[in-house]
């Protein structure tokens, strides 16, 4: 439920369903809310998705946090942000709770969800995320919003979570934002991955006790790299979770030992298979 800086009319309603916002799925999924809705909002991200290949409408820091984590997640399949309810459904859920459904200049606003989720996980194959922050709690009529919505993906048989800045770790945050960029699909050479990961490992084995930063710029000076070069293939590599580490561990103080090396027979096998 985006917090809005104005309401919206019945002709733009109209559009916006002629436009195919609110449907669709993976790649041909619209949002019904837009960035550029919103122009004096302030703290918006459009964000490219690895995972739907295409641009996701975030409307606050904290949606983008709750997004970069979902894409992190390899259990997740499919993101659906800002995802419309039914207007007639939440009309009727109002009027039964005696709720002031949200109106503006006269004209019932359709509410939406932040996030529609889709995930292979057995016993939660579907459900809704809604991103607030704290202090927004406070707020009787954003309660009361909140507890609209609920009723509303209750009606429909789906789990329904509010998520705010208090339950996304600071440290977890900020290392899939850093990891996220290199996270992208791309054709990559087997062998040279694979050379890679078989370097890395050997000075990452060599070297427990030392930061992941401070071998990296060793490398750099030991092969005459551009500065950098050495951390910016690290942080593929770690993306695309050829390394793997516990990501609630500040990349500036990770360690070479906590960072664990993939099965190299299987990641030329998951190549080989990919590749047919």
């Amino acid at each position: 439920m985006a917090q809005k800086k104005k309401g919206f009319t019945e002709a733009q309603f109209a559009n916006w369903i002629k436009a195919g916002r609110g449907s669709g799925e993976h790649a041909s999924y619209q949002p019904w809310l837009k960035v550029s809705d919103f122009p004096s909002l302030g703290r918006v991200h459009r964000v490219f998705g690895h995972k739907s290949q295409r641009t996701h409408h975030l409307l606050s820091d904290l949606e983008l946090s709750v997004f970069l984590l979902l894409e992190w997640h390899r259990e997740v399949t499919q993101i659906r942000e800002q995802f419309p309810l039914e207007r007639e459904l939440t009309r009727r859920l109002a009027s039964e709770a005696m709720m002031n459904h949200s109106r503006f200049a006269g004209i019932d606003q359709y509410l939406s969800s932040d996030f529609l989720v889709d995930s292979t996980n057995e016993q939660e194959p579907r459900f809704v995320l809604q991103a607030k922050y704290k202090e927004a709690l406070d707020d009787a009529r954003t309660v009361e919003k909140l507890e609209l919505e609920r009723r509303y993906w209750q009606e429909k048989g789906l789990p329904w979570y509010v998520i705010t800045e208090a339950d996304i770790p600071a440290a977890v945050a900020k290392n899939i934002s850093w990891l996220y960029p290199s996270q992208r699909n791309q054709q990559e050479d087997v062998e040279l991955t694979m050379q890679q990961i078989e370097l890395y490992a050997h000075h990452f084995a060599k070297r427990p006790n030392q930061t992941l930063l401070a071998t990296c710029k060793e490398l750099d000076a030991a092969y005459d790299l551009p500065l950098g070069e050495s951390l910016y293939e690290v942080r593929s590599l770690l993306a695309k979770r050829y390394f793997t580490f516990d990501i609630f561990i500040p990349v500036i103080k990770l360690k070479a030992k906590d960072v664990q090396v993939g099965s190299l027979n299987c990641i030329r096998e998951a190549y080989r298979v990919s590749n047919q």
